[in-house]
């Protein structure tokens, strides 16, 4: 039988390479898009890309330490290479969370009626989209530039205490007081963003409604079997922030479980790992299915299968 360390490394290296191989898709659809049909290019999608390039980032730093720690290599990671994993894997992962708030609250402006108080701001969509982003990226460097000088590489003492720690890396003040202040930099910060994706999300699910109990008193059948593309983008949208919200609110309870219990369970951080990986591994095959290369690819591979089909009857 397999020891749990190394069943644990083969789930790590399993998302890792479902993760990236499905973001790595994604990101090659959307730049042919981009120079190859360039009629089907939007917005959203520049949104999307780039969601796709920062969840890469954190699945990749994320998991390699954990898969490196799973099959006994041991000193991984030095003073500088901690803060550096640590460093590039929280940026990536606060411009996830903030993007993801980012691609919702565009959708929620984009399918907004034209009578609605949020009406204007869809003619500057563009440049309130490119500022926001920069403004995320520019916000997530110097808190975590900050942040990054609180890590060194693990001791060899024994860690018993309230503290972060990885296999590789820990805190400085692990086990005083005010470690806490470790976790609360990060908490204040993304609270604001899951905030909006809750608001946006609640506001479209009352639009869906609003919208389909008209196509009921209508009995429009164009309107309920085929879905405009902007309903589509909004299913998906929902779907990836419901996914988001509720695998958060787990990995960080996980996090502060591990963070405040006094004796550290082996392997809970691993665990915790894939858990926080689960939103960018499974964020790119959300994205895809609304993507409307993929959509005309089905269509026509509907269409021949069906052509086919009925060749072979009559023939």
């Amino acid at each position: 039988m397999l020891p749990s360390n190394t069943i644990l490394g083969i789930f790590l290296m399993s998302q890792l390479c479902v993760g990236v191989t499905g973001n790595s898709l994604l990101f090659i659809l959307y730049m042919y898009t981009f120079f190859f049909k360039p009629h089907f290019k939007k917005l959203i999608d520049s949104i999307s890309m780039h969601l796709t390039i920062v969840n890469m980032l954190m699945i990749i730093f994320t998991l390699i330490p954990h898969i490196m720690s799973s099959f006994g290599v041991p000193k991984f990671l030095d003073d500088t290479g901690c803060r550096a994993v640590l460093f590039v894997f929280r940026v990536s992962r606060g411009q996830s969370i903030s993007t993801t708030s980012i691609l919702s609250t565009f959708q929620v402006i984009t399918i907004t009626p034209s009578n609605s108080k949020w009406a204007w701001l869809k003619p500057k969509l563009s440049k309130l989209t490119f500022s926001s982003l920069l403004c995320s990226w520019i916000i997530n460097l110097l808190i975590y530039s900050y942040m990054v000088q609180m890590v060194i590489a693990k001791t060899n003492s024994t860690h018993v205490g309230n503290g972060y720690l990885d296999p590789y890396c820990q805190n400085k003040h692990f086990g005083n007081q005010n470690s806490g202040s470790f976790l609360s930099i990060i908490f204040i910060y993304d609270l604001f963003y899951v905030a909006i994706m809750i608001w946006t999300s609640l506001y479209m699910v009352t639009l869906l409604y609003r919208h389909r109990k008209r196509a009921q008193h209508l009995h429009s059948t164009n309107l309920s079997c085929q879905p405009s593309p902007e309903r589509r983008a909004t299913h998906s949208i929902l779907l990836l922030v419901s996914c988001f919200v509720s695998i958060y609110w787990l990995n960080n309870v996980i996090t502060l479980f591990g963070f405040y219990t006094q004796a550290k369970i082996p392997n809970l951080e691993g665990i915790n790992a894939i858990l926080a990986t689960c939103y960018p591994t499974i964020c790119p095959f959300l994205l895809i299915k609304n993507n409307k290369l993929v959509l005309l690819f089905t269509s026509s591979f509907s269409i021949t299968r069906m052509t086919c089909f009925q060749s072979a009857l009559h023939g």
